[in-house]
Order: C-alpha cells, then structure tokens, then sequence
C-alpha cells in the first residue's frame, strides 16, 4: 500500500510539472508601422488603398477605432511604447538626428526588459530613432549603449530614419558591412570637403527636396544631415523593405524554440518614399500610396512565415502606427499631387505634428488566432498601455507608472479602456477625458504651411466632444465653460503649470 501511495504520488507529481513545463506564453510581435495614418488600411475606410493583409488582422482580431500613439511624431511615441511613461517627462523625447545619444535610461524598466525577466527571447529590426551612444559616436567601432542595453539580445537596426544619415544597417552595435579603410564620419552642422549635397549639386538628384532635405545625397536622395564615407555599408533605399523583411523571417525562424519578442520597426510610409520596383504603380496615389502596399505585402508575408512555422496559434500580434500621416514630409515625390479622393487621416482633423485627432489616433489592431475573436472595439487604449497588459499576460508584477493593465480590452474580453491621457504633439499637450478633449493655448501658426497641417495651435482654450463631434469642428469652449474648467484642472493636475513652456517646432 505504501508503494502504491509513492507511487501515485510520483504520477501526480509527474503529472502537474509536466503540465507546468508545457505552458508557454505566446510570442509576441509589435508591428509599427511610420506615419500610417487612420484613413490609410481599407478596414478603417480607405477605399483608394486596398491593404488586405492589414484587413486581415483587422477583421480576425480587436480593431480598435479609438487606438492612440502617446505622440504626433515618431521618437516621442517609440519611446513610450518601450518604456509605458509618458514621452512629455523625458524631455530629450523629441525628434532626434541621427547623432543623438540613447534617451532611454539603460537603468530604466523597458519592454524588452520585462520580457527578457519572464523567459522571453528579444529583437528589434527596423527603424529605431532613439539615440544611440552617448552623444561621440564612434560608427567605425561598437556603438553603446544602444537597444542591447536597453533590453534586445537582437537588433537590427537603422540608427534614426530613412531620410537622415547614416544611411547604413547596424547590427548589435556595429556597422553592417563597413570596410574599415573607408572610415565612416557624420556631422548634422558641416559637410565635408568634397562631398555633393541637395542643396548644391541638384542635377545628381532622383528625388528632389521640398525643405530641410538638401545634405549628403545617398542614391540619388538628398538626406538631412552630412556623411563621408562607409560606401560598403550604405543601404539601398528600394531594398529596404525586403531587407528588414528578410531579417524578420530569419529570426522567427531561428527562435522559435522559446517564446520571443519582436518589434519590427517599419520605415513605410515615411520620406523619402522609395518602392521597390515590384510596387512602383501599385496604387493610383504614386510613390506613398505604393509604399503602404509594399508595408501591407510585408505583414502578409511575416504571417506566411508564422504559418508555416507553425506559430500562427501561438503568436499575438500588434500592429500600428507611430503617428499619423503626412504627405509632403520633405520630398517632392507628388504624394500631394496624385493623393485624389484619398483621406490619408479618415474623418479626422490634423495629421502628423497635430494635436488635433489625426495626430495620434492611429490604427491599432491586435491578433492572436484561436484566442482573440473578431471584433471592433470603441475603447479608448493607448499604445503607452502594452507595457502593463503584456507584463499581465506573461506573468511579471511589473507595471510602468503611465501605462494602464488593459489585457481583457486587448483580448476582446472587455470594452473597458482608459478613463482619461495626455496627448502630446511636439512638446504640446492636451487632455482626452472621456468623449472629451481640450486643448489649452498656444502660440505659433495655425497651420504648418511646409506640411500643410493643422497643428491645433490657438490663442484660445478649444474643446470637444468627439461623440458628437469626431472630426473636431465645433468648439464648444465658449458654450461649456463648466466642462472646460473641469478639464483645465484635471490637466493642470497631470501635467503642472508649466505645460505652455514648449520647443520650437523642427521638421526636420
């Protein structure tokens, strides 16, 4: 009898471990996309872009029609997706040049941190845009601290953007490629001896500037900023996307023996625009609406790659943008002229560098076949709230202070969202409260006359109820002065009295 006992107890024992050991968290992929706007994914309206891959996310999983970046630029809203703080209280969260030091604390809690902590494999691939080094980079050597100390066993990287150098692929800190006899040097402030720029040799251009983009030209591109050397190292602009695409499927495919985290980092559909020849012509709105079919073609394809890997049902996948869009961002490359009928921000007022909607609400999807069922959610979520909810999923007791739990929203299992947050554009703010948003005064142009947007800049208090009123055309500040008070002490509230202190708006 004692034996007996022993004995099923070893099988009992046995038994619950094995079924401990077989529990996974899934793997877990962020696709973020650059400067995709609202009305860009024909699940969200578009009708001049067919983007079925996106659809498919969109119709197969949680579409959420009030998703929001923390940001109406790209840097600001990157660093709050990593860190679940809001980008206003880091006051390097600006767009950066390509020189700029890390602005995440290598001591601070991140994403990739809190995943690593729970058994999870980690990788960055695509755009960065968060400073690398300490402010003297050296891009003949190793490059730190950068995104391996912040949290990423991999990365893969471009250093800032596509339309600013060095115009070149890093990998764990160094430079993909570099022949070491041709030294790479980068300045922001002087060209160099000998080197063409936009500005002064226009005929070795293919891609001609419109503001801010006339320094070194890199394949017949004019970029921000000046670079000498690193020939070998130079990517090619047309290739870009297959490149990062390439990396992407490798490495779900060499890690798949644990669960991994990746953020695959698009550069579609930011300037300068370059398709590549398999997509010149995809759309009838020219170079900007084929890069949005070239970025959709790149999400079926990492789908196809989870397929046969057999991942697909181990997998959730989030997809957005880190901004929202903008068609003449520095190029002259007749997004404006051949943008038609197309509405690039739906129904929304503003775009990228706005306060007002179109600024930072932005498509935001998740999927996870077999656990999320299809459904279109009007909860009110913000990118800042991944931090929490996947710590919820994967079983870490992190939080990150601005970032809301809201895995049961994200899964489907609730339409529960955030109650309130501070939207931010350019060092500006605004309070969303509700159905309700203000936004305090401030000064400067109505209007980006380069960009030709409304930024929500004014000399007077503005407030909206976007239940009655989504594309913001009503100011009810006048008319509400109980709800406009309400909302101007809940913002001092959050964001202090010195909310109207802001930086110059830089394009470039």
């Amino acid at each position: 009898m004692k034996s007996f006992i022993v004995a099923f107890t070893l099988i009992v024992t046995l038994s619950l471990s094995s079924c401990s050991e077989g529990h996974q968290n899934p793997n877990i992929i962020i696709i973020y996309t650059d400067d995709l706007g609202y009305g860009d994914v024909s699940a969200y309206g578009a009708t001049e872009i067919n983007t079925p891959n996106m659809d498919f996310l969109a119709n197969n999983g949680v579409q959420f029609t009030q998703g929001y970046a923390s940001s109406a630029t790209c840097t600001p809203s990157r660093y709050a997706l990593l860190t679940g703080s809001y980008p206003w209280k880091e006051k390097r969260a600006r767009i950066l040049p390509g020189t700029a030091p890390l602005i995440i604390d290598t001591a601070q809690i991140t994403l990739p941190k809190m995943l690593k902590k729970q058994g999870y494999q980690t990788a960055v691939i695509g755009k960065w845009h968060l400073g690398l080094g300490t402010g003297q980079v050296n891009w003949n050597t190793h490059i730190s601290p950068g995104p391996n100390e912040i949290g990423f066993d991999h990365a893969y990287i471009m250093a800032a953007t596509q339309d600013r150098v060095p115009t070149v692929y890093i990998e764990n800190g160094y430079v993909d490629g570099l022949d070491p006899s041709d030294p790479i040097e980068i300045s922001y402030k002087r060209n160099y001896e000998g080197q063409a720029t936009g500005k002064n040799n226009p005929e070795l251009l293919s891609m001609m500037w419109h503001h801010g983009h006339n320094g070194t030209i890199v394949n017949g591109v004019p970029r921000i900023g000046f670079m000498k050397g690193g020939e070998s190292a130079k990517w090619s602009d047309i290739d870009m996307a297959d490149h990062f695409l390439n990396k992407v499927k490798n490495y779900i495919k060499s890690k798949k023996d644990k669960p991994f985290f990746l953020y695959y980092g698009m550069q579609q559909p930011h300037v300068p625009r370059t398709p590549h020849p398999r997509f010149v012509g995809a759309t009838s709105l020219g170079p900007r609406g084929d890069v949005i079919a070239e970025a959709d073609w790149c999400v079926g394809e990492l789908m196809k790659t989870l397929q046969e890997e057999g991942l697909m049902e181990n997998t959730l996948i989030v997809f957005s943008s880190d901004n929202g869009p903008v068609l003449n961002d520095g190029y002259y490359d007749n997004a404006v002229v051949k943008n038609g009928s197309h509405t690039a921000a739906g129904v929304l007022r503003g775009g990228k560098y706005s306060l007002f909607e179109a600024g930072t609400r932005v498509p935001f999807i998740t999927y996870w076949k077999g656990k999320i069922q299809p459904k279109k959610s009007n909860a009110l979520v913000s990118q800042l709230d991944l931090f929490s909810s996947l710590a919820k999923l994967t079983g870490s007791d992190l939080r990150a202070d601005d970032s809301v739990d809201l895995l049961d929203t994200f899964m489907g299992n609730s339409d529960m969202g955030r109650e309130e947050m501070i939207l931010e554009a350019t060092t500006r703010t605004a309070l969303r409260s509700g159905d309700w948003v203000m936004i305090p005064p401030y000064n400067g142009p109505a209007r980006l006359k380069a960009v030709n947007i409304e930024i929500g800049n004014s000399n007077q208090y503005q407030l909206y109820d976007l239940s009655q009123d989504v594309s913001q055309q009503i100011n009810l500040a006048e008319s509400n002065p109980e709800k406009l008070n309400e909302m101007i002490l809940r913002f001092k509230e959050i964001r202090g009295e010195s909310y109207s202190k802001v930086k110059k708006i830089e394009l470039k």
